[in-house]
């Protein structure tokens, strides 16, 4: 399992540093670097679920702690794909509003500097509407992808704590009762979880279908 661990390990900070190339990337090479990325996400996730099956077969002393190191590289790399997102969506965006300005200067106007006046004020209204309609979606959406990164965070650490009470619990012998609780309690915060990202979607949802 290690060799495997810590070939993973270094490609998630690999990533990291490929993710400032982003920014300084021309027009032309930003796909590019963008589908380099999204590849090494794509093989980090198949070696995490390498790891994760190695990891149940490690000794009883040394599986909980090489199970937290999986979950801990599966929360980087879900934090890297939801980054590489926002990237994406905000270049959509800003491409979106530069085509739009180019239309709109691109756009023969008549003779008539009245009915020109009206008609530019009224496109550029509606521009400026639309940007700051786009800014509010890409903080919405920046908002709700930190949110579903706090509940995948949130459920890997009630996993891990559900585990740990569990194999304590199998070792002070308690009472199946006990037992039962406990894992009634787990899977009451799993569909609160569900419920919350439930939540967020709608939420958003309401505002691409008023705002917009």
């Amino acid at each position: 399992m290690e060799p495997l661990y810590q070939q993973t390990h270094k490609q998630v900070h690999e990533i990291q540093s490929h993710m400032g190339r982003l920014e300084t990337a021309d027009k032309q090479s930003v796909h590019l670097v963008e589908n380099e990325i999204q590849a090494s996400i794509d093989q980090i996730f198949s070696h995490l679920e390498r790891l994760e099956i190695l990891s149940s077969k490690e000794p009883p002393n040394k599986r909980q702690n090489a199970k937290l190191r999986v979950d801990q590289l599966k929360y980087d790399v879900q934090h890297l794909q939801s980054a590489l997102r926002n990237f994406q969506h905000r270049r959509y965006t800003r491409e979106h509003q530069e085509r739009q300005r180019e239309e709109l200067l691109s756009r023969p106007f008549t003779t008539n500097d009245a009915d020109t006046a009206i008609s530019m004020d009224e496109s550029l209204q509606f521009n400026s509407s639309l940007q700051n309609i786009h800014h509010g979606m890409d903080d919405l959406i920046g908002g709700g992808h930190s949110i579903l990164q706090g509940l995948r965070a949130q459920r890997l650490t009630l996993k891990g704590t559900q585990k740990k009470i569990l194999d304590i619990a199998n070792m002070l012998g308690l009472s199946n009762t006990v037992m039962r609780l406990i894992e009634k309690r787990a899977f009451q915060d799993k569909y609160l979880m569900i419920g919350g990202m439930l939540l967020t979607c709608v939420v958003m949802f309401l505002v691409v279908q008023y705002l917009t």
